[in-house]
């Protein structure tokens, strides 16, 4: 597919990239409007949603043009983070608090941190952590096969597959309890939830919700922090909690910040990779067929799911000043919502951005963030654990198959599905 044709009634005026609804669009109309934005008004301007209890801000310019999201996203003197990456609106500080950490930091807060996280990730800690995602995977695969055997032969790629994997990675590298594994579960969806009312029963109060599932996560981050200040083991809490630079280490609730940040990251980020692969290769046999036949494609296959998927749609930043880019003039406090989606399939950069190609080298995409200071810090375990997933599917569940369509997330947010019916034929 070498272009995406625009949706009656979708042309500029009737887009509004503020509606929760629109995003649970299928892709092609997402893309379709993306493309439009991309071309004929690359940064245009929206009003910001309404949200109960949160105060209606100024508007947003939605950049589209990847040579502009890699710009901003290089010079975080002039674009920063600080005061909200991960929301459209200004936050109270106690929601920046639990879901900002990394995130919506700026230097040299943010490069302090960030090198005192990066310590805890030993060599020693990513070696072992290589090996145990294989035996996760397969682990998943056995379990999803009982489920289709002991039912009607059908599953959830997203409860089966796909969620499983990341999560039991992050909380078995963090040491998290298996009996408050299912609570971190239920508490992710909530934060990256997007106000979906599937997941948010009322809309009044989605940001006690999101208050509420950081409440949890933190406490039990704060919980597992003392316990291994008394009683150091072998994980990421551990490492976390006794990891130095200048002589400062992380605070209690600091540790507990970058823990919900890696959930949302690591786990949420992930578990949508491999959904939607899963779908891409079912969209796409000849492409899963090219796969199967040759193992080697693996490195370009994970880069071009990240790229086609996208699953973080947007971040943020603000402008600290009067700023310039690509020749037109923003005043400072500009908020930019930076879509990494519509960079991903810019055909300035990509050849045909909307073919799914599994060979596709070079691929620039920016579906781990645009190169800078907030570049993911997981992107090396992300790729790992997408490429052991779909190696273990291929050898595991030959007999696969997408049934129906997906259910998608309600969220602008994240680009997530909620349920992918699936069945083994084996």
């Amino acid at each position: 597919m070498s272009a995406i044709v625009v949706p009656p009634g979708l042309g500029l005026r009737a887009v509004d990239l503020s509606d929760r609804a629109f995003w649970a669009n299928p892709p092609e109309v997402k893309h379709a409007v993306l493309d439009l934005l991309r071309a004929e008004a690359p940064f245009a301007f929206f009003a910001e949603p309404e949200i109960p209890h949160l105060p209606v801000g100024p508007g947003y310019h939605a950049v589209t043009r990847y040579a502009d999201v890699a710009a901003i996203s290089s010079r975080p003197d002039l674009f920063s983070s600080a005061a909200g990456a991960v929301s459209i609106q200004d936050v109270p500080p106690e929601l920046n608090e639990f879901f900002g950490s990394l995130i919506s930091m700026d230097d040299p807060r943010h490069a302090k941190i960030r090198r005192i996280v990066a310590q805890a990730f030993t060599p020693r800690m990513m070696e072992g952590l290589v090996g145990s995602v294989q035996l996760v995977a397969e682990d998943v695969v056995a379990r999803a096969r009982r489920t289709a055997a002991e039912g009607d032969g059908t599953i959830d790629v997203v409860a089966d597959l796909a969620a499983p994997i990341p999560l039991r990675v992050i909380c078995d590298l963090m040491g998290v309890p298996e009996d408050d594994r299912a609570m971190v579960l239920q508490q992710s969806n909530v934060v990256l939830s997007g106000g979906d009312p599937e997941l948010i029963e009322d809309e009044e109060y989605a940001v006690a919700a999101f208050l509420r599932a950081g409440e949890l996560l933190a406490g039990l981050m704060t919980r597992m922090a003392v316990e291994r200040r008394a009683r150091p083991a072998e994980d990421l809490t551990t490492a976390l909690v006794h990891a130095e630079v200048d002589g400062e280490r992380l605070t209690d609730q600091e540790i507990a910040s970058f823990f919900i940040l890696l959930l949302v990251a690591g786990n949420e980020t992930t578990r949508n990779a491999i959904s939607q692969g899963v779908l891409a290769l079912a969209e796409h046999p000849d492409q899963r067929d090219r796969w199967a036949a040759d193992p080697g494609l693996t490195r370009t296959a994970v880069e071009e799911i990240v790229r086609w998927v996208s699953p973080v749609t947007w971040m943020r930043r603000t402008a600290t000043r009067d700023v310039e880019v690509s020749g037109q003039a923003f005043p400072a406090g500009s908020k930019f919502l930076l879509f990494f989606a519509a960079a991903n399939r810019d055909p300035a950069v990509f050849a045909d951005p909307h073919r799914f190609d599994l060979a596709r080298d070079p691929n620039p995409h920016v579906g781990f963030g645009s190169r800078g200071p907030h570049f993911c810090l997981g992107a090396h375990l992300a790729r790992r654990e997408i490429a052991v997933a779909f190696r273990t599917f291929a050898d595991l569940l030959p007999d696969l198959e997408v049934t129906g369509p997906p259910s998608r997330l309600q969220s602008s947010f994240v680009n997530g599905l909620k349920r992918l019916p699936a069945r083994l034929t084996g």
